[in-house]
């Protein structure tokens, strides 16, 4: 394809629910920019259409130019395919630089495709850890982060986190991508989601719950054990649970029935009636690294169904908690995550590396 006059290209890769969402942020920057054209690339990783298309619907994100449809449920193999499609489309597109975010086998496959074909790769919220190799999170985390030339930190532990590992060339504090998006869809959801009027739900009388990470659903017993919790909590006020594909098959395949936990069992849900909920929510329970920051960002109080967390400042602060933690500490505002204007950096970052 031909380059349009004067105008750099970045390909920004994404597959998964929490990679919409920070796009939706950031590429509203990028459009926004003159002198620069982003190319979207869909590796398909979430490939249900309430946890992928929606989003590009309700929050206006221009169509991706290329999408793919990975299928396959094993790490190695998802990732392999995703791998070599992305390579195929950054032969033909030539960017300037490519953008990952987070910490998915989709972050992994367009690390590995930048970095084998030396194109400058820029990861969105590096330098996270929960310090357990066993997740497979953590995996892609620390090789993105290793193969990546501008590293861009959510928090300054982050930033200490790549120091520690020898890297503290171009790492930029930026403040957090997803309260820029928290505080647009806020405003669009209270206007255009129906969502407590069609679950009969009243502001401050419910708790939310999501379960997906490998962690709780590979294995029967810890998945059991994350259903009861939800079930005993679900005693004592209502619990929406919107419930992920993988976890509806883990439990399937387990024998375990998920409904019988007593909350209100859901589909997945589009972005802005996520929003919503979470917003009116009186408390959140989620295995999700991506939740537990919203959960902050509308001043919830979160349970993290973990037994460590990477977002350490969430719970440092007071609005979060391990689930095997009884008790939060002393409430306070996190400033790291910044003033809502993460995009507006990042941007400007990009440019400053693409000069001459």
């Amino acid at each position: 394809m031909h380059k349009r006059l004067n105008r750099k290209r970045v390909a920004t890769v994404v597959g998964a629910r929490p990679q919409f969402i920070k796009a939706f942020a950031l590429s509203r920057a990028l459009r926004e920019a003159s002198d620069i054209e982003e190319i979207l690339i869909h590796t398909g990783q979430h490939f249900d259409d309430n946890m992928s298309e929606i989003f590009f619907d309700e929050l206006g994100i221009a169509p991706p130019q290329y999408h793919f449809r990975t299928r396959a449920s094993e790490h190695g193999a998802a990732t392999a395919h995703m791998l070599t499609c992305i390579e195929g489309v950054l032969l033909e597109e030539n960017p300037e630089a490519v953008i990952v975010y987070g910490d998915t086998n989709s972050t992994l496959a367009g690390g590995l495709a930048a970095a084998k074909l030396r194109i400058p790769l820029i990861h969105v919220e590096a330098g996270m850890r929960s310090f357990r190799r066993k997740m497979p999170e953590e995996i892609n985390r620390v090789a993105t982060d290793h193969m990546s030339d501008v590293l861009l930190c959510s928090t300054r532990t982050a930033v200490q986190n790549l120091s520690r590992e020898g890297i503290t060339r171009n790492v930029h504090l930026v403040g957090d991508l997803m309260y820029d998006a928290t505080l647009a869809a806020t405003i669009l959801a209270e206007i255009k989601s129906p969502i407590l009027k069609t679950l009969s739900l009243t502001p401050n009388g419910y708790a939310v719950a999501t379960v997906h990470r490998a962690r709780n659903t590979n294995d029967p017993q810890m998945l059991k054990r994350v259903l009861d919790f939800i079930g005993n909590a679900a005693k004592n006020q209502p619990i929406v649970f919107p419930v992920h594909p993988r976890t509806a098959q883990a439990a399937a395949r387990a024998g375990l029935d998920i409904r019988n936990t007593g909350a209100i069992v859901t589909e997945p849900l589009g972005y802005l009636d996520m929003c919503q909920l979470l917003h009116n929510a009186s408390v959140i329970m989620t295995d999700s690294g991506g939740v537990q920051k919203e959960a902050y960002f509308h001043r919830v109080p979160c349970i993290t169904l973990r037994d460590v967390t990477e977002w350490v400042e969430t719970v440092e602060c007071g609005w979060n908690r391990l689930w095997t933690t009884p008790e939060y500490r002393s409430r306070q505002e996190i400033e790291d995550y910044g003033d809502g204007r993460a995009a507006t950096k990042i941007v400007e970052i990009i440019r400053s590396g693409m000069e001459g």
